[in-house]
């Protein structure tokens, strides 16, 4: 194990941690807004992968691709929250989870239907190919650039809510959503649109991450319980608190299935170390969420401490 291979994980942790964060980002900025549990968030991260990976296939180009691919979440998310969502906010949370629940299966089924049982492969645009050379190794430039992306979407999704009237409305609906009805604020084109915000967010992530791993139905489930544990880490309805969990989340899942397996292996045979080394690993990001939820019950940087 060498420091190159180290540093190289970190990376690849960091560009998992900041692709869990676009994801996160839309479903913390719903259940901040609207109190609203969607666990038909994934299925969002899955349609904007498969418009993607069309798209670009009949196109041939990526960019026009991702355009697609966060067109469609986006579309698909307003139509959901004006069909569906809208009918649940005064509902308990049980109801919403169950009515979400059912977008899952019932997206999934429609993903089937138009797009087809087998998985897409979407490849990643020409000009981010190939490797660059950071001193200690030669990085994927797609992965890399994914790091820039994230980052940068970061920025500009901070710069909207802090700077922005879209922005102070979306505040002001997390702290009194009745107050600024009473003010004169469409709540429901509100609703609509920061649903649609999330749901592009979750596409734009689905979109970047087909090109690093295969377009299949059911993709987003998996992200959709990492996400889950970042907002829950980071604390419910905050950006901040997203990008901190999708990172620590990212680098932690990460290092700790590259490092266990290997530090099993010093006085295990290979095979026993392997099982076990990944069994551990995989329990990391819930024991660190058990340890936050312990310490601070609200998350790292609660929305409303």
């Amino acid at each position: 194990m060498t420091l190159a291979l180290i540093f190289e994980q970190l990376l690849n942790g960091l560009q998992f941690g900041l692709m869990l964060f676009l994801m996160s980002a839309g479903l913390t900025l719903v259940f901040g807004v609207m109190g609203l549990i969607n666990l038909a968030h994934g299925s969002l991260y899955m349609i904007g992968a498969f418009f993607c990976a069309v798209a670009a296939g009949a196109t041939g180009n990526f960019w026009l691709g991702l355009a697609a691919g966060m067109a469609a979440a986006a579309a698909a998310g307003a139509l959901i929250e004006m069909l569906v969502i809208r009918r649940l906010y005064d509902r308990d949370h049980l109801d919403q989870v169950l009515a979400t629940f059912a977008l899952i299966l019932i997206l999934s089924e429609a993903t089937k239907m138009v797009f087809g049982p087998f998985p897409l492969y979407l490849n990643a645009p020409p000009i981010l190919s190939g490797t660059v050379n950071l001193g200690l190794v030669d990085y994927p430039l797609y992965r890399l650039a994914l790091i820039g992306f994230g980052l940068l979407v970061a920025l500009g999704l901070w710069l909207l809510i802090a700077r922005t009237r879209l922005g102070i409305r979306i505040r002001a609906g997390e702290n009194d959503r009745e107050m600024i009805a009473a003010l004169g604020v469409n709540i429901r084109a509100l609703y609509t649109v920061v649903f649609a915000l999330g749901a592009a967010l979750a596409g734009m992530a689905g979109a970047l991450v087909g090109a690093v791993q295969a377009v299949q139905v059911g993709m987003g489930e998996p992200v959709l319980i990492l996400a889950f544990v970042v907002i829950v880490i980071g604390g419910i309805g905050s950006i901040r608190g997203a990008m901190v969990g999708a990172l620590l989340v990212g680098v932690i899942d990460t290092m700790g299935r590259f490092l266990l397996p290997r530090a099993f292996a010093v006085f295990l045979d290979a095979s026993q170390a392997s099982g076990i080394g990944a069994a551990l690993a995989s329990m990391l990001i819930y024991l660190l969420m058990a340890l936050v939820l312990v310490l601070r019950p609200k998350g790292l940087f609660p929305l409303h401490a």
